[in-house]
């Protein structure tokens, strides 16, 4: 762990190189490494965000304030394990609650490639989450109707400070009915950022990769970038991300993220 206090304008993110090893744990999971490189992944200063006008300020802020106790720890723990990860002082951003984790995602979308982006924040999820629970979990829950539909209501409970407002909806899987489905109304994440890029390489992609090889649950999420609402549908397999369709959606027009920290699409 380095020492060395980083100012706003200096801050860079740490060369690293990720090494994903397929080797299975004693406790059956993939273990996912960060090892500090002493090349930097990228050499330059971190990007400033721009003014934000004083009524984008307070809807931020309000929205903010509408978190409670137990959300705010949650958002905090998620934005310091990723800042931690990708080796950022967390002084570098004036930004507190979710904002700060929004504005932590936007630096480090737009000093790292999308590839990069994937396998930062497959490791801040390992580091997040404790590998015995996630072990646990996988082993007491095979994929089955019940487990489906047990992931899709435990979102829907556990993860509405991440995600927004969300509810279970009836799916088919393997030509049967059941309620698998979860339907966020709204992505929180993806209006804040209001970036297809980070929306798709900060969350989409790594997150169903994750939920697949920790939980052994197949996952896949659908946005909607017309009104940012978007389908997670436990047991679907994803597409190849090559595959996917939003692979080869354009951004936003007015994505604030491009313009403020140049994010690699």
């Amino acid at each position: 762990m380095m020492n060395t206090k980083l100012s706003l304008s200096q801050t860079k993110i740490i060369g690293f190189t990720i090494r994903l090893n397929d080797t299975r744990t004693r406790y059956g999971r993939s273990s996912i490494s960060a090892t500090l490189s002493s090349k930097p992944a990228y050499s330059g200063e971190l990007k400033v965000v721009k003014e934000t006008s004083g009524t984008e300020l307070l809807k931020k802020k309000n929205a903010s304030n509408e978190d409670n106790f137990l959300s705010k720890i949650a958002i905090n723990y998620l934005s310091k394990t990723l800042q931690d990860t990708a080796g950022m002082s967390s002084s570098s951003s004036k930004s507190t609650g979710y904002d700060s984790l929004v504005d932590t995602a936007t630096r480090v979308a737009g000093n790292l490639d999308i590839k990069q982006q994937h396998e930062l924040v497959l490791v801040a999820l390992d580091r997040a989450f404790p590998a015995v629970i996630l072990s646990l979990i996988k082993m007491l829950l095979p994929p089955s109707k019940l487990s489906r539909e047990m992931f899709a209501l435990f979102t829907t409970v556990f993860f509405a400070w991440l995600v927004g407002p969300s509810e279970v909806r009836e799916t088919e899987v393997n030509g049967k009915k059941e309620k698998s489905m979860v339907f966020i109304k709204k992505c929180r994440f993806l209006e804040q950022t209001n970036c297809v890029g980070m929306c798709t390489h900060l969350c989409k992609i790594p997150s169903q990769i994750f939920i697949k090889n920790s939980l052994g649950m197949p996952i896949y999420m659908m946005p909607d970038f017309d009104d940012l609402s978007c389908k997670m549908m436990f047991g679907q397999e994803p597409p190849e991300i090559k595959d996917d369709p939003v692979m080869k959606q354009p951004c936003f027009q007015f994505c604030k993220s491009n313009r403020s920290y140049g994010v690699k699409h």
